[in-house]
Protein backbone atom coordinates (compact mmCIF):
# COMPACT_ATOMS: atom_id res chain seq x y z
CA UNK A 1 0.00 0.00 0.00
CA UNK A 2 2.73 2.14 0.58
CA UNK A 3 4.67 1.53 -2.69
CA UNK A 4 0.72 2.35 -4.50
CA UNK A 5 0.83 5.71 -2.22
CA UNK A 6 3.98 6.94 -3.01
CA UNK A 7 3.60 6.08 -6.49
CA UNK A 8 0.39 8.09 -7.10
CA UNK A 9 2.11 10.83 -4.92
CA UNK A 10 4.78 10.93 -7.59
CA UNK A 11 2.22 10.64 -10.59
CA UNK A 12 0.32 13.54 -9.55
CA UNK A 13 3.33 15.67 -8.97
CA UNK A 14 4.30 15.33 -12.56
CA UNK A 15 0.66 15.28 -13.10
CA UNK A 16 0.29 19.07 -12.06
CA UNK A 17 2.33 21.12 -14.65
CA UNK A 18 -0.49 22.38 -16.81
CA UNK A 19 -3.18 20.71 -14.98
CA UNK A 20 -3.16 18.49 -18.32
CA UNK A 21 -4.72 14.82 -18.62
CA UNK A 22 -2.13 11.70 -17.61
CA UNK A 23 -1.26 8.21 -19.89
CA UNK A 24 0.29 5.57 -18.87
CA UNK A 25 3.97 5.48 -20.89
CA UNK A 26 6.13 2.35 -20.15
CA UNK A 27 9.40 2.80 -19.87
CA UNK A 28 12.03 -0.07 -20.68
CA UNK A 29 15.36 -0.17 -20.40
CA UNK A 30 17.35 -3.18 -21.63
CA UNK A 31 20.93 -3.69 -20.08
CA UNK A 32 23.96 -4.67 -21.60
CA UNK A 33 26.24 -7.73 -20.75
CA UNK A 34 29.00 -5.67 -19.19
CA UNK A 35 29.71 -8.05 -17.00
CA UNK A 36 29.64 -6.85 -13.89
CA UNK A 37 26.89 -6.73 -10.63
CA UNK A 38 23.57 -5.93 -10.74
CA UNK A 39 23.05 -1.69 -11.78
CA UNK A 40 21.77 0.92 -9.84
CA UNK A 41 19.89 2.98 -12.13
CA UNK A 42 17.75 6.66 -11.27
CA UNK A 43 15.39 7.94 -14.14
CA UNK A 44 14.30 11.34 -13.35
CA UNK A 45 12.65 14.42 -15.34
CA UNK A 46 14.08 17.62 -15.81
CA UNK A 47 12.51 20.80 -17.34
CA UNK A 48 13.17 22.34 -20.37
CA UNK A 49 15.26 24.85 -18.08
CA UNK A 50 17.63 21.66 -16.59
CA UNK A 51 15.92 21.96 -13.33
CA UNK A 52 14.73 19.24 -11.68
CA UNK A 53 11.31 18.19 -11.64
CA UNK A 54 10.45 14.81 -10.41
CA UNK A 55 12.14 11.14 -9.93
CA UNK A 56 10.29 8.27 -11.38
CA UNK A 57 11.96 4.91 -10.41
CA UNK A 58 15.19 4.19 -8.11
CA UNK A 59 16.54 0.64 -9.06
CA UNK A 60 18.35 -0.67 -6.45
CA UNK A 61 17.71 0.09 -2.68
CA UNK A 62 20.89 0.43 -0.28
CA UNK A 63 21.04 4.46 0.12
CA UNK A 64 24.17 4.71 0.82
CA UNK A 65 25.43 3.42 -3.12
CA UNK A 66 22.58 6.52 -4.23
CA UNK A 67 25.77 9.37 -4.41
CA UNK A 68 26.91 7.25 -7.09
CA UNK A 69 24.11 8.32 -9.60
CA UNK A 70 25.80 11.78 -9.76
CA UNK A 71 23.34 13.61 -11.81
CA UNK A 72 20.11 12.56 -10.05
CA UNK A 73 21.96 12.93 -6.55
CA UNK A 74 22.85 15.96 -7.74
CA UNK A 75 19.74 17.25 -8.81
CA UNK A 76 18.01 16.08 -5.30
CA UNK A 77 20.35 16.43 -3.16
CA UNK A 78 20.29 12.70 -2.00
CA UNK A 79 16.83 13.18 -1.04
CA UNK A 80 15.57 9.94 0.21
CA UNK A 81 12.05 11.27 0.01
CA UNK A 82 12.44 11.78 -3.91
CA UNK A 83 12.61 7.96 -4.30
CA UNK A 84 10.10 6.87 -1.17
CA UNK A 85 8.12 4.29 -2.48
CA UNK A 86 9.29 4.15 -5.99
CA UNK A 87 12.22 1.60 -5.61
CA UNK A 88 13.23 -1.84 -6.43
CA UNK A 89 15.96 -3.97 -6.93
CA UNK A 90 19.07 -3.46 -9.08
CA UNK A 91 19.20 -4.32 -12.80
CA UNK A 92 21.68 -7.01 -13.61
CA UNK A 93 23.34 -7.32 -16.85
CA UNK A 94 21.06 -8.65 -19.91
CA UNK A 95 18.50 -8.11 -18.05
CA UNK A 96 15.27 -5.37 -18.61
CA UNK A 97 13.49 -3.20 -16.45
CA UNK A 98 10.11 -2.39 -17.62
CA UNK A 99 7.85 -0.20 -15.64
CA UNK A 100 4.36 1.84 -16.56
CA UNK A 101 3.80 5.38 -14.62
CA UNK A 102 1.16 7.86 -15.67
CA UNK A 103 2.82 10.94 -17.11
CA UNK A 104 0.94 14.42 -17.57
CA UNK A 105 0.45 15.09 -21.17
CA UNK A 106 2.28 18.38 -20.39
CA UNK A 107 5.53 16.84 -20.22
CA UNK A 108 5.73 15.55 -23.63
CA UNK A 109 6.94 18.14 -26.72
CA UNK A 110 7.34 20.58 -24.13
CA UNK A 111 11.29 20.87 -23.55
CA UNK A 112 11.26 17.94 -20.77
CA UNK A 113 14.22 15.63 -20.34
CA UNK A 114 13.96 11.59 -19.24
CA UNK A 115 17.19 10.83 -17.52
CA UNK A 116 19.14 7.10 -16.61
CA UNK A 117 22.24 7.47 -14.21
CA UNK A 118 23.73 4.15 -13.58
CA UNK A 119 26.13 2.65 -11.40
CA UNK A 120 27.81 -0.55 -10.78
CA UNK A 121 30.17 -1.90 -8.36
CA UNK A 122 33.26 -2.29 -8.88
CA UNK A 123 33.36 -0.42 -12.14
CA UNK A 124 32.78 3.55 -13.42
CA UNK A 125 29.71 5.43 -12.97
CA UNK A 126 27.30 6.65 -15.52
CA UNK A 127 25.89 9.98 -15.20
CA UNK A 128 23.62 10.79 -17.85
CA UNK A 129 23.53 7.01 -19.52
CA UNK A 130 20.73 8.31 -20.94
CA UNK A 131 19.41 11.78 -21.88
CA UNK A 132 16.16 11.67 -24.50
CA UNK A 133 13.81 14.58 -24.78
CA UNK A 134 10.01 13.52 -24.06
CA UNK A 135 8.04 13.86 -27.54
CA UNK A 136 5.22 12.20 -29.30
CA UNK A 137 7.68 11.46 -31.90
CA UNK A 138 10.28 9.83 -29.83
CA UNK A 139 8.09 7.22 -28.22
CA UNK A 140 8.65 3.52 -29.45
CA UNK A 141 12.09 4.92 -30.69
CA UNK A 142 15.24 2.85 -29.06
CA UNK A 143 17.75 4.99 -27.78
CA UNK A 144 21.48 3.45 -27.26
CA UNK A 145 23.36 3.46 -23.78
CA UNK A 146 26.93 5.18 -23.10
CA UNK A 147 28.23 2.13 -20.99
CA UNK A 148 25.79 0.03 -19.06
CA UNK A 149 23.04 0.16 -20.98
CA UNK A 150 22.08 -1.64 -24.42
CA UNK A 151 18.76 0.35 -25.08
CA UNK A 152 15.56 2.76 -23.65
CA UNK A 153 12.51 3.30 -25.04
CA UNK A 154 9.43 4.52 -23.94
CA UNK A 155 5.74 4.09 -25.15
CA UNK A 156 2.05 4.78 -24.37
Amino acid sequence: MKTLLATLALTTALTLPGLAMARPVTLTTNMANYGGDGAYLALYVTDAGGAYAGSLWMAGTKSKYYDHLSGWYRATGGDPAQISGITGASVGAGRSLEITLDLADALFDAGYVLHIDASVEEMRDSPNEIAVPLTAQGAGKPVRGRRYIADFTYGF
